[in-house]
């Protein structure tokens, strides 16, 4: 009896022992998310651990590269873009589930300046002369062919008129988050991001503000991939959540959507 005692007590310890891991394991969340994102969803993502016990892998980049990874196999559960164009790709190569598209957030573009420039106060209307402004220095923004900030400024400036004499002098960054880095450290005179950049960066000013018809509506898509894991959907459901548009607008983003409770 005894002895059966010992192997059933024996049994249960190597029970628990090859068990525990799974039940220990931790549920993580990978997100794809445009580097305008990273300051404002990286609270959103620790108010969503703080309540579920969550954790997230969060890979911050020009939407263009992430739909790209995404596509190529790079494993992502939630896809986070700064323009509608990149969100539509990564559908169109299948690596989104379609129906969990929400658009989610808007933004806005502005020209700045380091914080100790002399220009100031520029009214960014048509016919305004941006390579004059910008002197001998250079005008950083996202790539214009691929990143969606350099595409936005793009389309303003040429609304405006202002973008052929102006396109030798632009420095082209790999995202928004370093053309913002390009002019904070006084490499580029002017530099045309997101507002909500501006508003993270104190090396930076606000100089002027494009108008919101210069330019396609700058418009934030979030879905599922298609490996996404279960509890994605949750994730989502809490980035349409008051608490998430609270955050969201505190950084300076415009919710789209009617908020959840």
């Amino acid at each position: 009896m005894i002895r059966i005692a010992g192997l059933f007590t024996a049994f249960v310890i190597l029970a628990g022992a090859s068990l525990s891991p799974a039940v220990a394991e931790d549920k993580t969340i990978t997100v794809f998310a445009a580097a305008s994102m990273k300051n404002a969803l990286d609270e959103v993502d620790a108010a969503y651990t703080a309540k579920t016990g969550v954790k997230f892998s969060v890979s911050y980049a020009a939407s263009s590269v992430l739909a790209k990874q995404i596509e190529q196999g790079a494993p992502a559960d939630v896809f986070v873009s700064a323009d509608t164009d990149w969100m539509d790709y990564a559908i169109s190569k299948k690596t989104i589930n379609e129906p969990t598209r929400v658009n989610l957030l808007g933004n806005s573009i502005v020209l700045i300046a380091p914080k100790d420039s002399k220009i100031d106060n520029v009214t960014i209307a048509q016919g305004f002369d941006l390579a004059k402004l910008a002197g001998d220095g250079k005008i950083a923004t996202g790539d214009v062919k691929s990143v969606p900030v350099g595409k936005y400024a793009k389309a303003a400036l040429e609304k405006l008129g202002a973008w052929q004499a102006a396109e030798p002098k632009f420095a082209m960054a790999e995202s928004v988050r370093a053309a913002l880095t390009l002019v904070a450290r006084g490499e580029a005179n002017l530099g045309i991001v997101y507002s909500t950049d501006a508003k993270v960066e104190p090396g930076v000013k606000v100089v002027g503000t494009f108008p919101a018809d210069s330019h396609p509506a700058i418009i934030y898509p979030v879905a599922a991939t298609t490996t996404a894991k279960a509890e994605t959907n949750d994730y989502l459901a809490f980035l349409r959540s008051t608490a998430a548009k609270t955050i969201l607008e505190k950084y300076g983003f415009k919710f789209l959507v009617s908020p959840t409770t």
